[in-house]
């Protein structure tokens, strides 16, 4: 069997930066055990699989994708959902309805609509849920930071929009420069409490070209950094604009990765109606970089 696959980069507009994505095509008959085999080898933070489905199983359901780390399947994460769809907009436009791919994860249907002929995507995530307030100084002792660079007005929350963070907001985004995740000791901690990593992010006083009020974050994890994390920043506007830290339906622009030399770049936003957050969408730009084929497997 030979697979065709593509790499691309996610939250960017520029190759070689932003978070790189394998995904496989044609996958069906693979084992799970072998999708994991295949994700070690090509050594990224995730790789993806697409199983075809007939036209009108995919058109009621969603065309089926499964995301695999080095180490596990994720029953969801962002910026594999997000180039994903960006390849099967470019490579498979009959997986398309209308402006719309709509994949079939783990953690159930996540459509992406995408702006004009570009690779400019919106996913909208599951609606969240807030799970446990943490407790500020263990959170910042973890962090390798300082219990006065956490905002004091958003203590430290678990948030799942399909995968649970500890979103973690800071008075300024200054204080990421000297983020460091004790992670031997805060996996097992997060672990207990429903989370998975930190997602530390702050204001940084100034606004995006286009006008966004822009923050920084940072998402250490696995011994390394994340350049760019769609489902935590769908964890982090639902509980901002839960707090009422952004206003409903205003969009911001994340930056993360640049102290990794991958920027990336994440707008955000969700809508606040009542008590309830709802309508949480991540977008960004895809780069195709290579393609190539996986021999005999």
């Amino acid at each position: 069997m030979e697979l065709e696959y593509f790499v691309v980069d996610v939250f960017t507009e520029t190759a070689l930066m932003g978070n790189p994505l394998a995904v496989v095509l044609n996958t069906t008959n693979l084992t799970t055990e072998r999708m994991q085999a295949i994700a070690r080898e090509f050594n990224l933070s995730e790789t993806t699989f697409v199983e075809r489905r007939p036209a009108e199983v995919e058109r009621a359901e969603g065309v089926r994708v499964r995301i695999f780390t080095t180490q596990e399947e994720l029953n969801f994460a962002g910026h594999p959902t997000l180039g994903t769809a960006s390849v099967l907009k470019k490579i498979m436009p009959e997986t398309m309805q209308g402006d719309t791919v709509t994949l079939s994860l783990n953690v159930g249907a996540v459509p992406v609509r995408f702006s004009g002929e570009g690779l400019f995507g919106e996913m909208t995530q599951r609606d969240p849920e807030f799970g446990a307030e943490l407790d500020g100084p263990t959170v910042a002792r973890l962090a390798g930071l300082e219990l006065e660079d956490l905002d004091p007005a958003l203590p430290p929350q678990v948030v799942s929009t399909g995968t649970a963070f500890a979103i973690v907001a800071l008075q300024s985004a200054k204080a990421l420069e000297r983020l460091s995740v004790n992670q031997l000791e805060a996996t097992p901690w997060l672990r207990e409490r429903g989370a998975r990593w930190f997602y530390v992010l702050g204001p940084t006083g100034s606004q995006s070209v286009s006008g966004e009020p822009e923050w920084r974050a940072r998402m250490q994890f696995y011994g390394g950094e994340d350049p760019a994390t769609g489902s935590a920043a769908g964890c982090a506007i639902s509980f901002l604009v839960g707090r009422g830290a952004v206003e409903s339906e205003k969009r911001i622009h994340v930056r993360q990765g640049v102290e990794i030399g991958r920027p990336s770049d994440l707008f955000l936003i969700a809508k606040r109606k009542s008590a309830k957050v709802t309508d949480v969408r991540v977008a960004g730009s895809t780069v195709f970089v290579a393609k190539g084929q996986l021999f005999q497997l």
